[in-house]
């Protein structure tokens, strides 16, 4: 009954639907999916809601890491003793709260679950999850790995099943940040770029968990420093149309000095200044380029990615790109018409 995946439209992620299927056999298939996708799980859904059920999970593959962004209307999953005979792979995931809400339950622990909170599961160990039945809708980000990726003692880590990492404070939110720009994006992910994103992601879940676990000194350095450029960069990008985002604000966001902040920087062969100013000109680049936002002056986009002066941005502009922010408008343009 399984489908076969199909290519979302920018071609770069693999996607599953409920969408493709009758209306009558959407919430069967969506067992088949839980099942062939991740491990098999017992799946409950309000009778009432069967038949008009509505899911869609996107799959991106993170060298080792196995990365889905789950869409789904309120249901719940159980992974029962009788399940996990049945099979085992001895993985770990860990789930961030992209949109809505869930509730978890492992090992004599629950956590209810909002927006940008994380929290880890163990497929060897039975489970309790739920979709919250109040929002029609929730989103998942979902990371699935095998256990001996993460340099934490399995003991240790299972401490943390079903515990809540809130998104809103300390390394958490730093980690939040990361993984949710990971969601918003991962459908513009070549293979190339996830490649390169694996051991970044992996860093990150490694950091996030050690803290949790208050032993962030068993993490290596250079994890520890990978980490944190990751949770930086994604600050950044959370933060690009705020003409206030400064070097100073962004160390102290992060709880370091500004001395080691540009030396992190220095490292991989930027200024912070020159890495913010190149990221807002992309955003700058791409919002020219979008046929939806041709009305919308180009000041007015300058403005919007904290370019306070038009001739500075024009200039900035050209330096970069080799064409000023109208002739590139103009360009992008023609090949739409065309």
């Amino acid at each position: 009954m399984l489908t076969r995946p199909r290519r979302d439209n920018t071609g770069l992620m693999d996607v599953i639907s409920t969408a493709e299927v009758a209306a009558g056999e959407r919430f069967a298939f969506w067992r088949e999916v839980s099942t062939k996708l991740w491990v098999p799980y017992d799946l409950h859904c309000d009778p009432q809601l069967e038949n008009g059920f509505r899911a869609q999970v996107g799959i991106s593959d993170f060298g080792a890491m196995q990365a889905t962004l789950l869409t789904t209307m309120p249901h719940s999953v159980h992974r029962s003793p009788k399940l996990i005979r049945q099979a085992d792979p001895e993985v770990l995931k860990v789930g961030c709260i992209v949109h809505g809400g869930a509730t978890v339950t492992q090992n004599g622990q629950s956590a209810d679950l909002g927006v940008g909170d994380l929290t880890l599961f163990d497929t060897s160990r039975p489970f309790l999850g739920g979709h919250a039945p109040h929002i029609p809708t929730s989103q998942l980000l979902l990371l699935r790995f095998p256990r001996a990726l993460v340099p934490l003692p399995l003991r240790e880590l299972r401490r943390l099943s079903a515990v809540r990492i809130p998104g809103t404070q300390g390394i958490g939110a730093l980690s939040s940040q990361f993984l949710l720009q990971l969601a918003r994006h991962m459908h513009e992910l070549s293979p190339a770029d996830t490649a390169r994103l694996s051991t970044l992601t992996l860093d990150v879940l490694t950091t996030a968990l050690a803290d949790a676990l208050e032993t962030p000194s068993t993490v290596p350095p250079h994890t520890r420093r990978r980490a944190l450029m990751a949770q930086i960069r994604a600050f950044i990008r959370d933060n690009l149309g705020d003409p206030n985002l400064a070097p100073d604000s962004i160390a102290a966001a992060h709880h370091i000095s500004l001395r080691y902040l540009h030396k992190l920087f220095q490292q991989e062969g930027h200024t912070v200044a020159s890495w913010i100013r190149e990221r807002r000109l992309e955003q700058c680049r791409r919002d020219l380029a979008d046929p939806r936002l041709a009305t919308r002056p180009i000041h007015a986009i300058a403005a919007r990615w904290a370019f306070a002066s038009p001739a500075h941005f024009s200039q900035a502009f050209r330096n970069a790109y080799g064409l000023s922010p109208r002739q590139y408008r103009q360009q992008g343009a023609t090949v739409h018409d065309n």
